[in-house]
């Protein structure tokens, strides 16, 4: 028997697989996932969906979370379309002791961890495209804006390029801005440094948050990037729209292709306890649970 509250599709589904086999979530309410996060303090998986256009502010977002043996899928765990919550287009996510923070647009939606409770928002006065976000050692949230706005065909450059640091009010400092990001998207906070993949230039690019100077490494067999992690072995792993795949960096100087045959992988997660890399394929609505060899 079902639980109350929890998708129907969580009903059908099959039995949980091996802990070391690959598996997907798939034809179940997921829509446009775009980004995936391990939670370990209570040990879930949450995947932001856009459920529409990429930057329409539509009021109909939603935050699903699921086991990691992919049961429990609970769809709209997080809704847009709830009168308590705004959750417009959300994109990166990452966690801060009990807080959720979610980029959403112009703006970072706060949410309580533990239950989804809605604990305000940041706005960054000037943005077009918030996408990645992240947290350093110190517990400074990092995002990145992409610099696209909506044009007559499509998503066009908006000259907003950016990478922005929160104080500890919550307000938006500017760390570096302009051309040279390439429309970054994935980012995240690794010794000291900032990483960060771009959709526009097909880089990963790295920043002193101190001095904003941007520096970089070679660039992957392909562009698009959307997303970035850092396995427990130090590993980069960046997912690549253009290259339908997930590409290692090792020692900063050689690529290998870790998951191939993609259709459209956007902002990869990582479940360092499992030693996983969570796929959302925006396209098919599905997300792929990857184990790493």
């Amino acid at each position: 028997m079902c639980l109350l509250g929890l998708a129907l599709a969580a009903c059908s589904r099959p039995p949980a697989p091996p802990p070391d086999e690959p598996f997907a979530i798939t034809d179940a309410g997921l829509r446009r996932p775009e980004s995936a996060l391990h939670d370990p303090a209570s040990d879930v998986y949450l995947v932001s969906n856009v459920n529409g256009a990429a930057l329409a502010a539509d009021g109909n977002g939603f935050i699903s979370r699921f086991q990691p043996d992919g049961t429990g899928l609970e769809v709209r765990w997080i809704d847009g379309a709830s009168p308590d919550v705004t959750l417009n287009a959300p994109k990166g996510m990452v966690i801060r002791g009990d807080t959720l923070f979610v980029t959403d647009i112009d703006a970072v939606r706060l949410f309580r961890r533990s239950d989804g409770h809605s604990e305000g928002t940041w706005r960054v006065p000037g943005a077009t495209s918030l996408t990645g976000i992240t947290v350093d050692a110190r517990g400074t949230v990092y995002v990145t804006d992409a610099g696209l706005t909506v044009g007559p065909d499509g998503l066009v450059p908006s000259g907003g390029d950016a990478v922005f640091r929160f104080d500890s009010a919550g307000a938006p400092v500017p760390l570096v801005r302009g051309a040279a990001l390439g429309h970054p998207y994935g980012i995240v906070a690794h010794q000291g440094r900032l990483f960060i993949v771009t959709a526009g230039t097909g880089r990963v690019i790295y920043v002193d948050p101190g001095s904003g100077q941007i520096s970089g490494f070679p660039a992957p067999p392909a562009g698009g990037l959307e997303g970035i992690v850092v396995t427990r072995t130090g590993q980069y792993l960046v997912s690549s729209r253009a290259g339908h795949a997930v590409y290692g960096l090792s020692g900063g100087v050689r690529y290998e292709t870790v998951v191939a045959d993609l259709p459209d992988p956007a902002g990869i997660g990582y479940d360092a306890a499992r030693n996983r890399v969570l796929i959302p394929l925006p396209a098919a609505n599905r997300v792929e649970i990857r184990p790493l060899r």
